[in-house]
């Protein structure tokens, strides 16, 4: 039957092409010619010659809008019916874009200033007005960083959705298995990823590096800002291994975050060209049985649970 469908459509579009196609090329033959009934003749035969060479080329390219707009048609109606899930608060959706900001600003300004003496550094200063103003623009950003990690802190501790939070962030026996499993399916080993909850171990990992490289990057470079009074309380070495501790994890840190951070989150090709739930807050039904399948199968579960109510309504 479908087959069948086809076909009658395509006989429609190619009665319809075919009809506009002898006028429009009648029209072109005839465009100012006083047309005697010899001649009628021969235009008819011309047209009938041109009509069949147009018409597949025409048909081709009708059946392609048509295939292309159905395409767009079904991606939309799948659009429509695609269920979502919570995965980012508000709350936590800010704190990332602060962290963002500010971590952006520090990079900008503090490679430079790592490599003071490349000639790349060199063009980089005068552009931003000079060093003093990189140094100003360097020391906002840590503000910043600085402010959101105590807010981030008292999130976690005074705030039930922090708690819980990172009660899913910590590291637990099953990531190893899921790093291991995962090698393995990738060495063609398995033939299935591991299945995992809220957050993937990538997702643990992107956390604690960045708290474990907040306590290096800012107590070394309260150090370095207040350096004067930190010399009268900690020996000059301190001050020596603050600047090393400083330059190296912001190094490091910046690769982490342009090699791993930005291809996990947005270039990996199955969310390419990015992951949108940092900014809707909400991740589609598909990718989240893709790659968080057991807390999927978790909101299934409570949501198949009769609530008290309907329980003693039963009852």
């Amino acid at each position: 039957m479908p087959e069948n469908k086809d076909q009658d459509q395509k006989s429609q579009i190619r009665e319809k092409l075919k009809k506009e196609l002898e006028k429009e090329i009648y029209e072109e033959l005839t465009f100012g010619v006083e047309i005697t009934p010899e001649m009628e003749e021969k235009i008819k035969g011309t047209v009938s010659k041109k009509v069949s060479e147009e018409l597949k080329k025409r048909m081709k390219e009708e059946l392609k809008r048509i295939s292309e707009r159905k395409k767009r048609e079904e991606i939309e109606r799948k659009k429509e019916k695609e269920v979502f899930y919570p995965r980012i608060s508000l709350n936590q959706r800010v704190q990332h874009i602060i962290l963002m900001i500010s971590v952006i600003i520090l990079i900008v300004t503090g490679l430079p200033i790592k490599f003071h003496e490349s000639a790349w550094a060199k063009i980089f200063f005068p552009a931003l007005g000079g060093i003093g103003t990189v140094r100003l623009l360097h020391r906002i950003g840590a503000v910043g960083l600085i402010g959101i990690a105590l807010y981030h802190l008292l999130y976690l501790a005074f705030s039930k959705e922090g708690r819980e939070t990172f009660r899913e962030l910590l590291p637990r026996p099953k990531d190893l298995k899921d790093v291991w499993m995962m090698v393995n399916f990738l060495l063609g080993r398995k033939n299935e990823k591991p299945k995992m909850g809220k957050f993937t171990y990538i997702e643990k990992f992107d956390y604690w590096a960045v708290y474990w490289g907040m306590v290096i990057m800012v107590g070394s470079g309260l150090i370095l800002w207040f350096v004067n009074y930190a010399l009268k309380i900690f020996p000059k070495f301190v001050a020596d291994i603050a600047t090393e501790a400083h330059s190296d994890e912001a190094l490091l840190a910046t690769l982490a975050i342009i090699i791993w951070h930005l291809y996990n989150a947005h270039l990996n090709p199955d969310k390419f060209p990015m992951n949108k739930s940092w900014l809707s807050g909400k991740i589609s039904e598909e990718e989240m049985k893709k790659e968080h399948y057991l807390e999927w199968e978790k909101i299934q579960k409570e949501q198949r649970k009769p609530s008290p109510s309907e329980g003693e309504e039963k009852i």
